[in-house]
């Protein structure tokens, strides 16, 4: 850990446990745009990392495969590769397969290989019956526990994940982020508090096109991690926020519960607080204790949701990370900090900081309100 001289870290300790950057940009129309409004924003919040890690989401920028899972894998030597892509071929059909174009970057060393394939489900007759998105799941938790030297980090359709150890800027610059057009856009910058620093623990985590980047701690980590394991995640990055990843799928695509729904699970209302709604939210608000009790998330944090067609922005209940929100035409900004938004867009139609626990949402089609604390309908 860097001597900050005691100018900020007077005790001399080894956590910084306020920083983290994180930055997400939309268009509700579907209107794509580059990589380098986002990296100019994050690089904005640069002194909130160290270096340690990068990295971004980018959906809409597979259109000629939009139909295929596209995982992004990395390989720390050639017979992890040799022993993935023998896997692949027995359970996928694969339709393209190529290393992610990349190119030299200051502050990117030790990079692993890092590969992509566009491929489509082929399961066998005792998998007929599985839905392609739980075959997806289930062969990606196989890779990453049970193949050693190799991390499938990113296996939705028209999207990907591109991360690793550096400040983010320079991951965006690695991987040649600004000549990727896409319609939606997340960032992170990390500062780790409690994990190590490798490529695969850089932010953002996904499952299929679920993305989150997160700044904060989480110290219900054990307890969610259980829950999860119950369902058949396997939680094999030791970190906080891996276990919201697997939970926003859990939650929302195997469950069905809409996001204003799922906030209320992630960052619930305190029970004094409960005392003041009416009848009917009082009674969805203590049912979603008593089922997913195990799955609120302890610790300050905000965190950014993607996937495809949405993006949130989510605060702890009592809003102990920062989270501001901006507004500019079709344009939805969530961020750390108004001035990395400012930065690309200087007349934002409105910008605020929402409520602890009050999720920000911006959804393809649907117009955006330019007023206080409202950003869809």
């Amino acid at each position: 850990m860097k001597d900050l001289g005691g100018v900020n870290n007077p005790y001399n300790d080894d956590k910084m446990i306020s920083c983290c950057s994180i930055f997400g940009m939309m268009s509700v129309e579907g209107r794509t745009f580059s990589g380098r409004d986002i990296m100019l924003s994050m690089a904005n919040m640069h002194d909130r990392g160290n270096g340690l890690g990068g990295g971004f989401a980018v959906y809409g920028l597979y259109p000629d495969y939009a139909d295929y899972y596209a995982f992004h894998i990395m390989y720390l030597d050639d017979t992890a590769k040799q022993t993935v892509e023998a896997f692949l071929k027995e359970s996928f059909s694969i339709v393209k397969s190529e290393r992610i174009p990349t190119r030299p970057a200051d502050g990117i060393c030790d990079e692993p290989d890092i590969w992509r394939y566009f491929m489509e489900p082929k399961p066998s007759v005792s998998d007929i019956y599985i839905a392609p998105d739980d075959y997806v799941v289930d062969r990606v938790m196989f890779i990453n526990t049970q193949i050693d030297n190799a991390y499938v980090f990113s296996s939705g359709k028209n999207m990907g994940v591109f991360k690793g150890v550096g400040f983010p800027e320079d991951i965006g610059n690695y991987f040649c982020l600004e000549d990727y057009d896409a319609y939606l856009w997340t960032g992170h910058g990390r500062f780790p508090t409690n994990t190590q620093a490798w490529w695969g623990g850089a932010h953002p985590f996904s499952m299929l096109d679920w993305t989150v980047v997160h700044n904060g701690e989480v110290s219900s980590y054990g307890i969610n991690r259980r829950f999860l394991e119950m369902f058949g995640y396997k939680c094999t990055m030791h970190t906080d926020t891996e276990v919201i990843a697997y939970a926003v799928d859990l939650l929302m695509r195997k469950h069905n519960l809409p996001i204003e729904t799922a906030a209320k699970v992630l960052s619930p209302p305190l029970w004094r607080s409960m005392e003041y709604m009416d009848k009917d939210e009082r009674e969805l608000c203590t049912a979603l204790r008593q089922v997913y009790g195990s799955l609120l998330m302890n610790g300050p944090f905000t965190i950014i949701i993607a996937h495809e067609g949405e993006m949130i922005g989510l605060t702890d209940r009592v809003r102990l990370r920062p989270l501001v929100a901006g507004i500019k035409d079709d344009m939805l900004y969530l961020s750390s900090e108004e001035a990395a938004i400012r930065l690309i867009s200087p007349q934002l139609d409105t910008c605020w900081s929402p409520n602890g626990g009050e999720p920000i949402i911006g959804r393809l089609g649907t117009p955006l309100l330019a007023k206080k604390k409202v950003a869809v309908a």
